[in-house]
């Protein structure tokens, strides 16, 4: 008896081609028959009127350690993702180094890079495993939904180099120490390589992380070890993600074709005003298909606004000047920041030309969303400009006196932006090329800082709803195949007989995304941005029900993903 039978459904199939209504049968985890579906199941599901469709595909988290805590990694799952790649950005939680310093330093970079709270990694993952194979062996039986995870730069640089791993250049013997590391996690299943050259990216200790201090040598050489692999890609985020330099193309070409392996890169904005630049980037892909190798750029979608604080001091160490304080002990940098001189001149850097992040710099528009003290509650939801109007001060000093009251941990950010119909034409145009891949959630990472989780409900409901400037199959395509495919995801991100049955059943009448809101159930007690969806009524991970209408019902239907058994080599040409 087939196991499930989804009926009447508008059956996108993930390839692109029209959707027709049919009937999807489920039996031992895979898609038993699509047509006309005439025996017996044990269940079914009536999806008439609704759109059935392949479990979306998120190649850019970093659910690495939320993983042990929620092995549903929600809210995406709520919103239809079945398939997540972790270990991005060259930030990894395996292999891990035996000294328990080294493995502290690894804690609290992740912690400042990825503004994951320090008290969730300490309490909330248990840290006793050193080898790649370790890390997914304890996840194994233990996932929600299919879950693939890479190896990171930063962290085999730290095991074999300690702490001089951000102080110079490495040795030949460290080089060597580094490669069999990869190649070890590798053979154990990571699905590549991941690194960053970003210059957002700091330590704990206000340092550049690892991977930056890494010589083009190294890089390469490692890109090179990924070649010998099947079934694997490399993840990179060059120096600034909005204008390459000439030596950011090079890197990035010589690393792809030296692999013979897909890199993508992280994260290419795309709105009416940027539609040139992203042009400009996307011709890395041109130069890289002369020299045999294959780059795609990963496009965030979604639309919300940023939380940030003084405290952490993420984003604002990037600006100009501002990252020898940022980098300080909280005390010490509540302490420095009392110095009105020192101020001014922050102030002034902030508004400096070369300024990478000046959107953030917008000192009368950035709005409170939580404060500490009760003295504070009154500015709650209001900018800084407004309560400086009302006040009749500079909107500066209104942001410093609300943060000093809150100990610099008031969180305040941008408003989500207003996406004209321009943007999303913009968009419409750009993201179905063979040069990009959607998604970029960041989703684990920023945790009560943004929202990126809910891309594909934003997607279908703002492309292929509201505006109609996708069709319902390239936008399934989009974000079911075209992530699978890059990845080399063997039987994934179609629905096709004999593949896995990681379904989703959405109402397309009414499939929306929902606000964010801080909710406080990570281990320690912090909080986190979480919304779930509308119009989302069945999500089905290898065949087994996980999500019924934006509830968790499901058990640990996942699968981890290893490179080679469960990946295919795809080729860059």
């Amino acid at each position: 008896m087939i196991d499930l039978v989804i009926r009447n459904g508008l059956v996108a199939d993930g390839t692109g081609q029209r959707a027709e209504v049919r009937d999807v049968a489920i039996s031992d985890g895979r898609i038993a028959g699509l047509g006309r579906v005439d025996a017996t199941a044990a269940r079914e599901v009536d999806a008439q009127g609704k759109v059935v469709c392949p479990g979306f595909v998120d190649i850019h988290t970093h659910y690495d350690a939320q993983v042990f805590w929620d092995p549903h990694l929600t809210p995406s799952s709520l919103y239809g993702i079945t398939t997540v790649i972790g270990g991005n950005c060259g930030f990894t939680i395996a292999p891990l180094p035996e000294a328990a310093s080294e493995r502290d330093y690894l804690m609290k970079m992740l912690a400042r890079v990825e503004a994951m709270p320090i008290e969730s990694l300490r309490t909330g993952v248990p840290w006793d495993w050193t080898t790649f194979d370790g890390y997914l062996s304890r996840l194994d039986g233990h996932v929600g939904v299919n879950v693939g995870f890479m190896v990171g730069h930063s962290t085999l640089r730290r095991i074999a180099m300690g702490p001089d791993a951000v102080r110079r250049e490495c040795t030949a013997a460290e080089l060597s120490a580094m490669d069999r590391l990869l190649r070890e996690s590798l053979d154990a299943g990571a699905l590549g390589f991941s690194s960053s050259g970003t210059r957002a990216h700091n330590d704990a200790d206000g340092v550049p992380v690892p991977s930056r201090h890494a010589a083009r040598e190294e890089i390469l050489a490692l890109a090179a070890t990924v070649g010998r692999t099947e079934g694997t890609v490399i993840q990179w985020n060059p120096t600034v993600a909005h204008a390459f330099t000439d030596d950011d193309v090079e890197l990035m070409v010589d690393m792809t074709a030296i692999a013979g392996r897909s890199l993508n890169w992280n994260v290419l904005s795309v709105s009416s005003a940027s539609l040139a630049s992203a042009g400009d980037l996307l011709r890395a892909a041109d130069a890289a298909k002369e020299k045999g190798g294959r780059i795609v750029a990963v496009a965030g979608a979604s639309s919300n606004g940023s939380r940030l604080s003084l405290g952490s001091g993420f984003v604002f160490d990037v600006f100009p000047g501002w990252e020898p304080v940022m980098s300080l002990t909280l005390p010490e940098k509540i302490e420095a920041l009392r110095d009105p001189a020192l101020r001014a001149e922050l102030r002034k850097n902030a508004a400096r030309e070369d300024n990478q992040l000046r959107a953030f710099a917008d000192w009368p528009a950035l709005r409170v969303y939580e404060v500490i003290s009760p003295e504070n509650e009154q500015y709650q939801g209001r900018t800084f400009g407004e309560i400086g109007e009302e006040q009749g001060r500079d909107p500066w000093d209104v942001m410093w006196e609300i943060a000093f009251a809150d100990g610099l941990m008031t969180r305040f950010g941008t408003d989500a932006p207003v996406l004209t119909d321009d943007d999303w034409k913009a968009r419409a145009e750009i993201w179905p090329a063979s040069r990009v891949v959607v998604g970029a959630s960041d989703a684990g990472a920023h945790v009560d800082m943004i929202a990126s989780f809910d891309y594909p409900a934003r997607v279908l409901a703002e492309m292929v709803r509201r505006r109609a400037l996708l069709p319902l199959e390239e936008a399934v395509r989009m974000l079911a195949d075209a992530p699978a495919r890059l990845y080399g995801l063997r039987g994934r991100g179609q629905l096709r007989e004999g593949w896995a049955a990681d379904v989703v059943v959405f109402d397309p009448r009414t499939i929306d995304v929902s606000p964010p809101a801080i909710r406080t159930d990570l281990p320690g007690g912090a909080g986190r941005l979480y919304s779930t969806p509308t119009g989302v009524e069945h999500v089905f991970v290898n065949g087994v029900e996980t999500v019924r209408n934006g509830e968790l019902v499901g058990g640990a239907a996942g699968q981890v993903l290893r490179s080679g058994r469960d990946t295919e080599s795809v080729p860059t040409v």
